[in-house]
């Protein structure tokens, strides 16, 4: 049985090659992180900032679609909300999508 040329090359750059093998997957990673992790994070911050900063007389937005005015907040995780006239309903803070107008703070 005769050696075939490729069988018979010598094995030189075996640590330059496993290096190169691995450069598309660091890519990879780093694109990811630039285009899903960053901005995602990005965005939780600022969720969280925002449920931080409620008070009375905000107008929010809940996850599940009800608008209400804000009436109490809770020391914990709770927020009061006025959905209609005498309609009150507590509901987590992280449950809070957005706010639609803010109030000023009182002097």
């Amino acid at each position: 049985m005769f050696a075939t040329p490729a069988f018979a090359q010598s094995a030189a750059g075996g640590a330059a090659g496993a290096l190169t093998s691995f450069v598309p997957l660091i890519l990879i990673f780093a694109i990811m992180y630039f285009l899903l992790i960053r901005p995602q994070q990005k965005k939780v911050k600022e969720h969280r900032n925002m449920v931080q900063q409620l008070r009375r007389g905000d107008q929010v937005v809940t996850q599940g679609g009800v608008i209400g005015k804000v009436t109490h907040v809770a020391e914990g995780n709770e927020v009061t909300v006025e959905i209609a006239e005498g309609v009150k309903v507590k509901v987590l803070r992280s449950t809070i999508a957005q706010v639609v107008s803010k109030t000023e703070p009182v002097a």
